[in-house]
């Protein structure tokens, strides 16, 4: 089961018995078995008529739209899991400020240390005293997530733990493409453009396990409550974002896969263009797929499953089937 991303602008998709059947604008036509979807991804100008509309929220398929360069939209979802008494549990322990502060602990943890991870194997040929340095500060953060009081101070020590590690994330880059400092709304450089589609596809891929387990997405632990915000979603794609979104962009940079060329400026504005965005939805949804071997199960599994498997285990500690929530951490 794979995203489906739809991509080529006026393309039309509507439903032919167990297929979508994809009409683009050259009059090309493909069909794709509803057996192989797990979600859809609209970008830009895409007509999904109503009977395929009905068809995926009936089989329980999520569809995210994005603008044509890759903001976030909005989120058409079937209706939530009937898992009443889990939504309790997790209403209760947000409103508790010691269960609140150990799941977002962890979600901090997990992205520290994920993110160390990604200097350390990348270090292993660079030898870079500066990385070493960043790998060392990012440790010492890890550690004092153990002691932290409240959750701004958690948010204080993620913070320091990500400027360390995007002071350095430009020397893991080989190629025309240089990257000084995170720029998230807007970004204006080619790195932070790829950094923040990516980002947004991992948001997506998380409401949806949430959506899946019954979660609540709106309620989280470290991000808290706003109109309109799937803090939740933003809670549990931390430990993720090192090890998905930025492995993504260091695989298309590092091996020439999107080069300069393959972006577009607009009033300030940098994003990828149509062709390179098809070529990077397909990078990612291949790295989502890519198999590893899971730190506590101990079975091989792939990053997208590993995803619902940490918001299955979210669920089970909020029902207190298990002592601890423990974020994925790779070696």
């Amino acid at each position: 089961m794979t995203t489906l991303y739809l991509n080529e602008q006026q393309s039309i998709v509507k439903k032919r018995d167990e297929y979508l059947l994809i009409q683009y604008p050259d009059k090309r036509k493909v069909e794709v078995p509803l057996t192989k979807v797990s979600q859809v991804v609209v970008s830009g100008d895409v007509t999904l008529t109503t009977p395929a509309l009905h068809t995926l929220l009936e089989r329980g398929i999520e569809i995210c739209f994005l603008s044509m360069y890759g903001q976030f939209r909005g989120r058409l979802s079937p209706p939530i899991a009937k898992n009443a008494f889990l939504r309790r549990e997790q209403h209760r322990a947000h409103t508790d400020q010691h269960e609140a502060l150990r799941i977002a602990s962890a979600c901090v943890r997990g992205k520290l240390e994920n993110m160390r991870v990604m200097l350390l194997r990348a270090n292993r040929s660079l030898q870079d005293n500066e990385i070493s340095d960043a790998t060392t500060a990012i440790r010492a953060m890890v550690q004092q997530t153990a002691h932290a009081k409240t959750v701004g101070s958690l948010l204080g020590i993620e913070g320091s733990g990500s400027a360390s590690y995007f002071q350095v994330f430009g020397k893991l880059l080989r190629g025309s493409l240089t990257f000084t400092h995170r720029r998230r709304r807007p970004p204006t450089d080619p790195i932070n453009a790829m950094l923040s589609l990516g980002y947004t596809l991992l948001s997506h891929q998380v409401a949806s396990a949430i959506q899946v387990v019954g979660l609540d997405p709106y309620i989280g632990f470290l991000h808290q409550p706003r109109y309109g915000r799937p803090s939740l979603a933003l809670d549990l794609m931390e430990e993720f974002r090192p090890i998905i979104a930025d492995s993504v962009v260091l695989n298309v940079v590092n091996h020439r896969i999107l080069t300069a060329q393959d972006f577009e400026e607009e009033l300030g504005v940098i994003h990828l263009k149509a062709t390179a965005r098809k070529t990077f939805y397909g990078k990612f949804e291949e790295r989502l797929q890519e198999e590893l071997q899971h730190p506590y199960f101990g079975y091989r599994t792939s990053y997208q499953r590993c995803i619902e498997l940490q918001v299955r285990l979210l669920a089970k500690w909020l029902t207190h089937e298990i002592p601890d929530y423990l974020p994925l951490v790779v070696r």
